[in-house]
């Protein structure tokens, strides 16, 4: 029998729970133990400063701990502080940020670290509330970087945490409800010890990414097996349970990088939306695909080229996946034998080549201008 829990019932179904655990120190010395020997060794780990644990926290968001540790090193080691982040240029914060994806995690950090700047004497914030209300934190980030830092028994639950307490229990809750995450974040910091909230919090963290991970968890091994009802019901790929699927659309990019002999043109998407305040090749944007003939009859295309512009194709229809969006994009050499005069329109940029790096560019750009 599946444990279905609602608000009404969750009282209940955890009491079954600690007597099925014996008791609670069990689950979080147990949970210690396996910490104490399976914890990666990972720069934001051990420290205590909060604004080191909270760029980790921002990074880790949306990009796996391998991809994300050597952008921490060089975030950290060209801004060490508050102050530093709060005093750069955005486009050096997106420079920096390059490559990481979903650039508005760094347009909020920068905004939050002016905000604790400005508000707060460069200290950080030492309370929950006024951590929360910084942009970009929300009620996970606050509850990591008060826990890791200062101890405070706020329980953090991300995916690891979600998947590990609902196959534990076999909960159909979906964890995509406000219901459900009202649930799960009471049943964490129930478990929670809350005299050592911070490696508690950390601990359960890592053993949904190590040990309870997605698709090949090892329940042989795992100190949980005699307790997991999931296990016990053999339907452990069976949690999480989720309600709610992202809907994706497609989107065709066509790029045209412009190439004179000492200079190219760029613009800036100023638009919200997806990478904002980045740098790119002119482009246009269509719900469908284009073929060239289409793209000629475009207005903005006739603007921008005149008739004897040569073109070469050099991508077509590369696939790059965004959480709402599928985009294929495509990329356009073009040469002007009168040095594309007509193309100095007040919405591009005209800059030497060479000096390209200097702007930042999303994955697409990165991976065009490396070929």
């Amino acid at each position: 029998m599946l444990f279905f829990f609602t608000e009404k019932f969750y009282s209940t179904f955890f009491c079954i729970f600690v007597a099925n655990m014996k008791n609670l120190p069990f689950f979080a010395q147990n949970l210690a133990k396996w910490y104490q020997i399976s914890q990666r060794d990972l720069p934001w780990r051990n420290i205590k400063d909060p604004y080191k644990i909270w760029v980790s926290e921002i990074i880790l968001q949306q990009t796996q701990v391998k991809q994300g540790l050597d952008y921490y090193n060089r975030f950290i080691a060209r801004f060490p502080d508050v102050k530093s982040l709060a005093e750069a240029e955005e486009q050096e914060v997106l420079l920096h940020w390059q490559g990481l994806g979903y650039y508005s995690r760094a347009r909020n950090l920068h905004f939050a670290a002016k905000t604790i700047l400005q508000e707060h004497n460069g200290v950080f914030p030492k309370n929950y509330q006024a951590v929360k209300n910084l942009k970009g934190i929300g009620e996970y980030t606050a509850a990591a970087i008060t826990s890791f830092a200062w101890n405070m028994p706020y329980p953090v639950v991300d995916g690891n945490v979600f998947r590990f307490l609902a196959r534990l229990l076999a909960i159909d809750e979906p964890i995509d409800t406000g219901k459900g995450k009202k649930i799960f974040t009471q049943l964490a910091g129930n478990l929670m010890d809350k005299s050592n909230a911070g490696q508690f919090n950390q601990a359960m963290i890592e053993f949904g990414a190590l040990q309870c991970t997605p698709t090949t968890p090892d329940c042989p091994i795992c100190p949980f097996a005699d307790h997991c009802l999931a296990l016990a019901l053999n339907a452990v790929a069976n949690y999480p349970v989720k309600r709610n699927k992202t809907q994706t659309k497609n989107l065709y990019l066509y790029y045209f990088h412009i190439q004179d002999v000492f200079y190219t043109y760029i613009k800036k998407r100023t638009e919200k939306g997806i990478w904002q305040n980045l740098f790119e090749f002119p482009l246009i944007e269509s719900s469908t695909p284009l073929n060239f003939n289409e793209l000629s009859q475009k207005e903005v295309f006739q603007s921008w080229f005149p008739k004897n512009a040569q073109f070469k194709l050099v991508v077509e229809n590369k696939k790059h996946i965004l959480s709402h969006r599928i985009i294929y994009a495509t990329f356009y050499a073009v040469t002007c034998p009168d040095a594309c005069k007509s193309i100095a329109r007040n919405d591009l940029t005209k800059i030497p080549v060479d000096s390209i790096g200097q702007y930042p560019v999303h994955r697409l750009m990165q991976y065009y201008l490396e070929l």
